[in-house]
């Protein structure tokens, strides 16, 4: 395996107990235990997922991440003691694909690294339902699901990959309603208690992106007491 992680951890014990756990796994660790540091660590290598800490000395993860996410669409799991509502939905609206709060199991860290690898592989290539067409527009939404591309009002727009593949799912069963438990079992595999918040927040920024009015939803729309689906129409 030649998966590469980049591991930003100001904290000595941690940051050496988590790539313990990461290497025993195949992957290559490498570890920055500042943001400058992390900042040219990923200038110089091709790495496949980014763990970052929120309170770091100097710029913080916060500000590392808004640095980095318009340069890469790799998966960002924040590792944090910050746990606050707040903290969480901001830390997802910035671009991280995951939020892992201290303390945590270094198995269920391992996992989440897995899943959020295996999605955004899975992204490169993803399976077709019902909506199996290479491409989908309707005048103001375009989406080219080989290319990955989506445009709006004829305009490219880049989307995370966690906000793309659910785009790309709901598109592709537009007859279905997914609960939210559905919808973060099926993009970031796996179950948990913060599964609604991760995906509300998801959806609300897709919704940002791509619909003319995001307050009146006509693609990605609330089924009151169900979930979501696909509402457009060609």
């Amino acid at each position: 395996m030649n998966t590469s992680i980049l591991l930003i951890e100001d904290d000595a014990d941690i940051g050496e107990l988590v790539a313990i756990y990461l290497r025993k796994e195949g992957y290559r660790v490498d570890i920055a235990w500042h943001a400058e540091q992390g900042i040219a660590l990923f200038q110089k290598g091709a790495y496949d997922l980014l763990i970052s800490d929120i309170m770091l000395p100097g710029m913080d993860g916060m500000e590392l991440v808004r640095h980095l996410r318009s340069r890469t669409t790799i998966p960002i799991l924040f590792l944090t003691s910050k746990k606050t509502p707040q903290d969480i939905v901001a830390g997802l609206q910035i671009g991280g694909d995951d939020y892992i709060t201290k303390p945590f199991e270094p198995e269920v860290l391992v996992a989440r690294v897995q899943a959020a690898l295996r999605r955004h592989r899975a992204s490169g290539g993803l399976e077709h339902g019902d909506g199996s067409a290479d491409s989908w527009e309707d005048g103001w939404l375009t989406v080219r699901k080989k290319r990955l591309e989506v445009l709006v009002d004829r305009k490219p727009v880049a989307l995370p990959a966690k906000e793309l593949q659910l785009l790309l799912l709901l598109l592709d069963h537009p007859k279905q309603v997914f609960s939210v438990s559905q919808l973060y079992e099926r993009i970031w595999s796996l179950n948990g208690d913060s599964d609604e918040r991760t995906v509300m927040v998801h959806i609300h920024q897709l919704r940002k992106k791509i619909e003319i009015e995001p307050t009146k939803p006509r693609y990605i729309v609330t089924v009151r007491g169900f979930g979501y689906k696909f509402g457009g129409n060609r």
